[in-house]
């Protein structure tokens, strides 16, 4: 019930039962002392009974055991004073895990950590169903995130499987399914989950470093490759379509064979003039 009618009404009691036990006092009433007590005893139940409600608030309430309901309302609010009443917070709130050493889906050691941002949405579950809650949420986070980074490689190599490190989004989006589907018993709500830290262990972060400068190298270079053989085919078909030389397969060999490595160079390349011909 709304809590203001009630403050009045024990207002009202309190100042009745004063009254009259003060004029039982001055004539020797004792009929209007015990009225004026229970009038004090019923403005004091009356006040117990009496619960604010804070914005992000709620109060559990239990009645001889039983659960009897949940006020999310804001503000003064009046119920049963023999009623239990419990206080949770419905706020949001993140939860970050340490920092934890598993081995990924190739076997690597690698170092994960992960924010958690989480509600409470059913209040009977978060304080009947588990012990504690918040407590709960830290343990199944940190389960969690070692599951779903040993379930992936952290890279993919160039294979074009999911990987911690290049599928970002996806990997979040199964460890927020993973931590929810642990945490429904509590009656918490998964708002966002991310991975503050990834990386190597430090015993194989240098191995893996120069692993991944060499697949850098070798894409590089073949890109190299790429653009300088279709620049080769484009002068080859520019010469033949103006006529300008005829150009037999070994000269064509040769001419091929210079550009090549004019263009795949990592120096510059020092021109030599042939006075004579390619075949003297």
């Amino acid at each position: 019930m709304p809590g203001w009618p009630a403050v009045s009404v024990a207002l009202a009691a309190a100042i009745a039962g004063i009254v009259l036990i003060a004029k039982s006092t001055a004539g020797s009433a004792a009929a209007l002392t015990v009225v004026g007590v229970l009038l004090l005893v019923a403005a004091s139940a009356i006040a117990k009974g009496l619960t604010p409600v804070a914005p992000g608030e709620a109060r559990v309430v239990q009645l001889f055991g039983r659960y009897s309901g949940t006020i999310r309302a804001d503000g003064l609010r009046w119920m049963n004073p023999a009623a239990k009443r419990r206080k949770i917070s419905t706020r949001i709130r993140n939860h970050e895990t340490g920092v934890a050493k598993v081995n990924d889906a190739d076997g690597n050691p690698i170092e994960t950590a992960a924010v958690v941002v989480w509600q409470v949405e059913d209040t009977a579950k978060a304080v009947f169903g588990v012990d504690d809650f918040t407590e709960f949420v830290a343990v199944q986070a940190e389960t969690a995130v070692r599951q779903v980074a040993t379930g992936y490689p952290y890279d993919d190599h160039g294979d074009g499987r999911l990987s911690l490190r290049d599928s970002t989004g996806e990997v979040t989006t199964v460890l927020a399914a993973e931590i929810a589907q642990r945490v429904e018993t509590a009656g918490v709500k998964i708002i966002e989950s991310r991975f503050t830290r990834l990386a190597y262990a430090p015993e194989i972060a240098h191995a893996m470093l120069r692993r991944q400068q060499a697949v850098a190298v070798v894409a590089a270079r073949q890109m190299i490759v790429d653009g300088a053989v279709g620049m080769v085919e484009s002068a080859l078909a520019r010469l033949e379509a103006d006529d300008l030389v005829e150009l037999d397969a070994e000269r064509k060999a040769a001419m091929v064979s210079n550009m090549l490595v004019v263009l795949c160079s990592d120096h510059p390349t020092q021109p030599v003039v042939n006075t004579g011909s390619l075949y003297h």
